[in-house]
């Protein structure tokens, strides 16, 4: 960034979640934010065990991340120099821009958020709109929209960074196409010899009749079972 230049923050839509593809122009603030918000949560299993006092919270899981920030929008001139009637066009065509249907898709956009530098990938969960001004026939000329957006990670550094690889751990996971119940107890325990295990707790019949979509548990890993 070159010295006095002053960056403002851009939102730019995809519609793959690699963000790869783009879709349309981006998304450039008026004023930017004056600060925005993380939260980064962990989620912990404080089941008890039957016969016990008590119980040691163990690790579940870490959800993903969300940024929050508030955006404004001003048709008064004071800001842009440029006076307008009213802000709902912009308004609408903001709420499209983040949260409307896309056909090729099947569902909202993917987004970027780069302010200087790339803050976050993810898809847009709330938007709130809170109209602060309006002139003398009653339409809104100022607004401050609230946006939550919910981090979108790679398969690979979900796995990487939660660690859950181990045997001992409870996992749930999601059948994909091409899936099997000895491919996925590889993935899970390091050896596919475990499925007949996992298709007794699932309540699998037939073990070889995966449907993408189902959810598998996989339970701690039983080594003395063969």
């Amino acid at each position: 960034m070159s010295l006095g230049h002053f960056e403002k923050l851009k939102i730019y839509a995809y519609t793959d979640p690699g963000c790869e593809r783009p879709a349309g122009l981006p998304f450039v603030v008026m004023m930017n934010p004056e600060n925005y918000s993380q939260e980064i949560k962990m989620e912990f299993d404080n089941g008890q065990a039957q016969g016990t006092s008590g119980s040691q919270p163990r690790f579940k899981l870490k959800p993903p991340e969300e940024l929050s920030f508030e955006i404004l929008f001003d048709c008064t001139g004071i800001i842009d120099k440029k006076p307008r009637l009213d802000i709902a066009q912009e308004i609408e065509d903001f709420r499209q821009f983040l949260m409307g249907y896309e056909g090729e898709i099947h569902q909202p956009k993917f987004f970027k958020f780069v302010w200087g530098t790339s803050l976050m990938k993810g898809i847009c969960v709330l938007l709130n709109i809170s109209y602060k001004l309006f002139n003398s026939n009653g339409k809104p000329i100022r607004a401050l929209c609230k946006v939550s957006i919910r981090e979108l990670m790679e398969e690979e550094r979900r796995v990487a960074e939660e660690g859950r690889r181990s045997p001992d751990l409870t996992h749930y996971r999601i059948v994909k196409d091409g899936d099997t119940l000895p491919l996925m107890c590889y993935r899970i325990y390091g050896h596919s010899k475990y499925y007949l295990q996992v298709a007794r707790v699932n309540g699998l019949s037939n073990f070889r009749k995966l449907h993408a979509g189902d959810e598998i548990f996989f339970p701690p890993l039983n080594k003395s079972v063969k």
